[in-house]
């Protein structure tokens, strides 16, 4: 079966394994495992990262070439509508009036799960500004369109809690979310190991953002091409078309004419 590729905002990218530049011990190692991963797209912690806010502290940008992969500058660590519009706004001065933003406006911090209530109001406030507005949000269907139909260009529903590692909690929402859109939908936070990014792919989403899952592993730049063979996996696997499931055995081979 001939696959169709992901586009985002007009744009087509060749992987569907998207990648974050935290937590990783140095610069070097980010490179290393962004590379490894084979990732277009590379998201950044505007409020964590310095892509040029310090000019005498490194920048990520010297490592990760604006001209080789899409910068996604997020909005991590805001809690307010208020501070992740104005997150997005210093993102696009930065970067030369870059558009495409991933929103993400957390509830509180020991759980890191979306504050729906906000993220609706920044999301409607950025496309309106002329951003690409790429969301974090919970695993809720209703909440999903509603973003979509606000102009978000992609919706990322978790997939568990940031950071957890805890795969997918709650499969058939995702699966739902999936079945009613019209953007891409792309699994968000909680993936921990190759498996659950599969699943994810197996459940018919267009792709996979991780950074915890790779940058805590034991060896980063290994996890990040396990991850990009599990993407691919998944995608393939989804793709083919699974058998269906039976209560009962079904021998491999044919049953007549027994020698």
């Amino acid at each position: 079966m001939t696959d169709t590729p992901l586009v985002i905002a007009g744009k087509t990218y060749n992987s569907r394994l998207l990648v974050g530049s935290g937590k990783y011990k140095d610069l070097a190692e980010t490179k290393l495992a962004t590379d490894a991963a084979e990732a277009n797209i590379i998201t950044v912690a505007i409020r964590r990262t310095n892509i040029g806010q310090d000019a005498n502290e490194p920048s990520l940008l010297d490592v990760i070439s604006p001209d080789t992969y899409t910068i996604l500058p997020n909005t991590a660590g805001c809690y307010t509508a208020k501070d992740a519009v104005r997150t997005c706004q210093l993102a696009r001065e930065l970067l030369g009036g870059h558009n495409l933003v991933k929103l993400e406006v957390l509830g509180d911090e020991k759980t890191l799960y979306p504050n729906i209530v906000e993220t609706l109001a920044a999301a409607k406030t950025l496309v309106n500004d002329g951003f690409d507005v790429m969301v974090y949000t919970s695993d809720d269907p209703i909440v999903a369109k509603e973003l979509e139909n606000i102009g978000c260009v992609a919706v990322m529903p978790l997939a568990s809690l940031i950071g957890s590692g805890q795969g997918i909690a709650n499969p058939a929402n995702i699966k739902l979310i999936k079945e009613q859109a019209s953007v891409p939908v792309l699994v968000d936070a909680g993936i921990g190991c190759a498996s659950d990014a599969a699943k994810a792919m197996e459940l018919g989403c267009d792709g996979v953002l991780m950074n915890s899952a790779i940058a805590n592993a034991q060896d980063p730049v290994l996890m990040a091409s396990a991850m990009k063979h599990a993407v691919i996996a998944g995608r393939e696997s989804f793709l083919a078309g699974r058998m269906m499931k039976k209560a009962f055995a079904s021998a491999s081979s044919p049953m007549e004419n027994l020698i």
